[in-house]
């Protein structure tokens, strides 16, 4: 296959002279980011923030040394840089933001803060049916980049470019009725974000039942490609994970949006030092109950937002998963 008709995907240790900003900075420019972002473009970049609970943000979120070292290069070409996220379930973006550091982080910088599900929308219409709100000033940005962790998930097998951008949905209801549709739906975000670099932060990962109860995993390294598709793909791969289970990617690289075969992607990098294997997520019947379950919305109303039902199901779940059962 021509070099040309071949993706690229950066692959960084942070164990190097300047640490997490070098490897970023290494990983930006062998993707040609300057070629990716016109001068003073509106930039909106979106880390998976995942959790604002302060004993899991350090393994479950995009560091924010990482979306730092991201920022510092971008500022080189435009002041117009947003990071952004959604509300979570039962959990604000404002309080996600604050425990992982990113405001003390977008104060210094003169970055600037969005919460998804406190902005402006525009109506975006579905390939599944009906319209899908989306946040205005990311349909209207110059340049979107997702940033997010390498980590398994108990739904989607896997979780990262293209998962990340699922909290670019600002309404956790929209989110929680549409799950069951979520493998397409993420091949629908692709198509109409088209993120111009994905970055991943790979420097304390997740294996097992991720994205939030999996165990930690340090591989100290950083991903970048201009292909979000090629990217999950070879992270997939360098951590011994199998692409085709990742239901989401097949859909995206079969609609082309990104290439996906190992033969059609050039890894710049030591993938020999980085190369291991994750223990892959267990099969999980509560969630997948739950995620058949949330399209109705007398349930969301009357289970998952009610105290006193949800907290006792969701300690009934946790205690049998510690016992092995579910």
């Amino acid at each position: 296959m021509a070099a040309e008709s071949r993706t690229r995907v950066a692959l960084r240790s942070v164990l190097v002279r300047g640490g997490v900003r070098e490897a970023v900075r290494d990983c930006m420019e062998a993707c040609g980011w300057r070629d990716l972002i016109p001068r003073d473009s509106l930039v909106v970049l979106k880390p998976n923030l995942c959790s604002a609970v302060p004993e899991k943000v350090a393994t479950v979120n995009t560091a924010v040394e990482v979306t730092e070292a991201v920022c510092e290069v971008l500022l080189e070409r435009s002041l117009r840089l947003y990071i952004g996220e959604a509300n979570l379930f039962r959990q604000s973006a404002w309080d996600a933001f604050r425990n992982s550091g990113y405001v003390d982080m977008a104060g210094r910088l003169g970055v600037r803060l969005i919460n998804f599900s406190e902005s402006e929308t525009i109506k975006v219409p579905c390939e599944l049916g009906g319209q899908l709100p989306m946040p205005k000033l990311l349909m209207e940005a110059d340049v979107f980049i997702t940033l997010p962790v390498l980590k398994t998930h108990a739904l989607t097998y896997f979780t990262g470019a293209l998962k990340n951008q699922w909290g670019c949905v600002p309404g956790y209801r929209d989110r929680l009725a549409r799950h069951r549709y979520i493998n397409q739906l993420l091949a629908f975000l692709q198509r109409i974000l088209r993120p111009k670099l994905a970055l991943m932060d790979g420097v304390l990962t997740m294996e097992g039942r991720g994205p939030v109860n999996g165990a930690a995993r340090r591989l100290d390294l950083v991903m970048a490609s201009p292909d979000p598709v090629a990217l999950d793909a070879t992270a997939m791969r360098l951590v011994g994970l199998d692409p085709q289970r990742a239901r989401h990617v097949v859909i995206a690289h079969e609609q082309g949006l990104g290439r996906m075969r190992a033969e059609e992607i050039d890894v710049d990098g030591d993938w020999q030092k980085h190369s291991t294997q994750f223990v892959p997520p267990p099969k999980d019947w509560a969630n997948r109950l739950m995620f058949r379950l949330t399209p109705h919305p007398w349930f969301i109303r009357n289970i998952m937002e009610n105290d006193r039902i949800y907290v006792v199901a969701r300690d009934l779940v946790r205690f049998l998963r510690r016992m092995r059962l579910a």
